[in-house]
């Protein structure tokens, strides 16, 4: 029987002579693992993309709204439009009921255009804040203050902008101080935001943040808001969003045994309900890459039985000088290995550059981790075991004669 090493030796001379052969073998795996590998750094950067940009409230920050936050029935949606809105007396009544609510604020989004001289940015985002909202929104002031109690109280034409607002309107020089017209209405501008970038394609930056009051003025008081509710930790955050809950459903007028009238959102809604969708994507994925990395594997069997038709006068000849069974076996098994291994290794390596590329050229954080390289190596190798199982076993049951009389 031969040695480990003699055997390894044979299986890479005999690759070499047949390099060709052996790279047009190794292409299909290697395309299937680059496609798993890829599939698989894109799902765990798309996770961390959730996490650090669609789910941005904080880990002790709920929601409640009119309408649902996460859409996942369209007749939901339908049947919401109906349901009453929710003013600022019901952000007040969480505030005077609510013990475990360390600070509850209200937003309301619509579109505006601004104007600054001769420039112009149409569709921004008009967000109407309580003054709370500083202390609760995850944005973060660049430059300048948030308004004060007393600015909201008095509808002040005060303003927040966003980042875009900040370079398309004013060339990127500070704004503080200037008047820029949202909606035909001058604004002092008193703050700037830093700058979020774009999720999944949508620009985050273009808004503009102004009072509560003053929104309602322009926009009318009967506009249904979102109240957001900020608590401690722990037990404190479940207990405010049932003492919430109980409030809005008795100034509701909701019966014990009704669904609620209302929505209420948080951090870990979303994560969850992306994680949902990306698990089944993923396993789709998955599943199309694993059906390319089984052809991949495929055609190395073809190619080995190939192989063994061709090599037939060479296992006479080995079986004669005194080769066994088990030594033709493992050399034709470790030709298949070889070439899975090397193939698995440059998909591993292509899937990393796909993955290094988007991280370097684009804001999405492809996430490359170890794992995932060891696992692409591990599936490479029980590819070339299973699918060389049967060539190997085909040429260890020659019979010698025959094989030394063939051509």
């Amino acid at each position: 029987m031969l040695l480990f090493a003699d055997n390894l030796t044979q299986s890479l001379d005999s690759l070499r002579q047949h390099k060709l052969r052996a790279v047009l073998t190794m292409i299909g795996l290697t395309m299937g693992v680059a496609t798993l590998i890829t599939v698989m750094t894109l799902v765990q950067g798309a996770n961390v993309y959730v996490e650090q940009k669609i789910a941005r409230l904080g880990t002790n920050v709920f929601q409640i709204a009119k309408l649902p936050f996460l859409v996942t029935d369209f007749n939901m949606v339908i049947k919401a439009l109906k349901y009453k809105n929710l003013y600022m007396d019901d952000e007040r009544a969480i505030a005077a009921n609510c013990s475990d609510c360390e600070l509850v604020g209200a937003s309301v989004n619509s579109t505006a255009r601004s104007q600054y001289r001769d420039k112009e940015l149409t569709d921004i985002s008009l967000v109407g804040h309580t003054p709370t909202m500083a202390d609760i929104d995850s944005r973060t002031i660049l430059d300048g203050r948030y308004f004060t109690e007393s600015e909201d109280q008095r509808s002040a034409y005060v303003c927040l902008i966003g980042d875009d607002l900040v370079e398309h309107l004013f060339g990127g020089a500070n704004p503080l101080g200037e008047i820029v017209r949202l909606d035909n209405q001058e604004f002092t501008v008193v703050g700037t935001f830093e700058r979020i970038g774009s999720v999944l394609g949508q620009d985050q930056d273009n808004y503009a943040v102004i009072p509560m009051n003053t929104f309602l003025r322009m926009r009318g008081s009967r506009t249904s808001i979102t109240i957001q509710v900020k608590t401690g930790s722990g037990k404190a955050f479940e207990n405010a969003q049932d003492q919430a809950r109980l409030t809005l459903r008795a100034r509701r007028h909701v019966a014990p045994d009704t669904e609620e009238d209302f929505f209420i959102g948080t951090k870990d809604s979303y994560i969850s309900l992306w994680q949902s969708i990306s698990s089944a994507f993923f396993a789709v994925f998955i599943m199309v890459s694993s059906i390319s990395a089984i052809v991949g594997g495929i055609v190395i069997m073809n190619v080995m039985l190939v192989s063994v038709t061709e090599r037939t006068k060479e296992i006479g000849i080995r079986r004669a000088m005194g080769a066994t069974q088990q030594d033709i076996m493992q050399q034709f098994l470790s030709e298949s290995v070889i070439q899975c291994i090397v193939g698995g290794a440059i998909g591993i390596f292509i899937g990393f550059l796909c993955a290094l590329g988007l991280r370097t050229f684009t804001s999405f954080p492809a996430s490359v981790q170890t794992w995932v390289a060891i696992l692409g190596l591990v599936l490479s190798s029980i590819i070339g075991l299973f699918f060389g199982i049967y060539p190997a076993t085909r040429a260890a049951k020659l019979d010698p004669v025959v094989a030394l009389r063939s051509e």
